[in-house]
């Protein structure tokens, strides 16, 4: 199955510099965005580490079948759940040794929600609350959960989604690249159908921008996924834009 996709990022209007980082490769099926966090642009260093990094494995490992893999290979996993999930661990120990050598860098880590495409297979991995989206027929999905503090809550059944949206703590991530040595990377498949969208997105995005209205923009956009993008981007902004944003917008023709 072939893809088309865009992508574009925005500091917002609240936020100094951008610690979002993302990448479209349509020729090898991946597409990334990641969300940095931590003072001293450190942010802005993971999230770019964290894409280099993953990038970099992805190219390697779909290249050279005689690579050494840098984690055990989970035999419950597909090769493509396996590429994901040692690509974005790998991100994880890279963060960490680069924090271990930079004194001024401590602390810093970044959300990553990571796509790859093979024939009609979408592969799915993240850490953190950036999100993958699939929009079907009309009707839009989230692929991902958010690995934040309220989000746990509501999962629990000890707080509301109305309440979690409302929650000062609702950024307080859980989980994010960086942040221990021991990373648990989220994984799903989805088998795409032409006319499918899968949105990745950060949570500047997200947070400030409902689904209802994120299906509505990608319809009237579909004749051009940059419009759409931009499209996604200037919403968020009117809402507030109280933090970067990132889309990518993915096409199964």
């Amino acid at each position: 199955m072939k893809v088309t996709a865009a992508g574009l990022s925005d500091v917002g209007r609240k936020r100094k510099g951008n610690e979002d980082s993302y990448h479209i490769d349509v020729e090898h099926g991946l597409f990334i965005v990641a969300d940095g966090m931590g003072g001293h642009v450190a942010g802005e260093v993971a999230s770019r580490l964290a894409v280099q990094t993953i990038q970099e494995f992805m190219r390697v490992s779909d290249t050279d079948s005689e690579i050494t893999w840098p984690f055990e290979f989970d035999e419950s996993l597909s090769e493509g759940g396996n590429r994901i999930q040692a690509a974005i661990q790998l991100a994880n120990r890279e963060i960490g040794r680069h924090m271990q050598s930079q004194e001024e860098h401590r602390g810093m880590g970044t959300t990553v929600v990571t796509a790859v495409v093979v024939d009609d297979a979408c592969y799915i991995g993240h850490v953190g609350d950036s999100r993958a989206y699939l929009i079907r027929d009309g009707e839009l999905r989230q692929l991902t959960r958010d690995h934040t503090f309220v989000n746990e809550q509501v999962e629990k059944g000890f707080m509301s989604k109305a309440e979690a949206d409302r929650h000062p703590a609702r950024n307080i991530l859980t989980r994010a690249v960086g942040s221990a040595d021991d990373l648990t990377v989220d994984l799903s498949e989805t088998r795409l159908k032409p006319g499918d969208y899968v949105l990745l997105c950060s949570d500047g995005l997200s947070s400030m921008v409902e689904d209802r209205d994120i299906l509505k923009v990608v319809q009237e956009k579909s004749g051009s996924l940059e419009e759409a993008c931009a499209g996604l981007v200037a919403l968020a902004n009117e809402h507030g834009g109280w933090d970067n944003v990132t889309a990518i917008l993915i096409h199964a023709l």
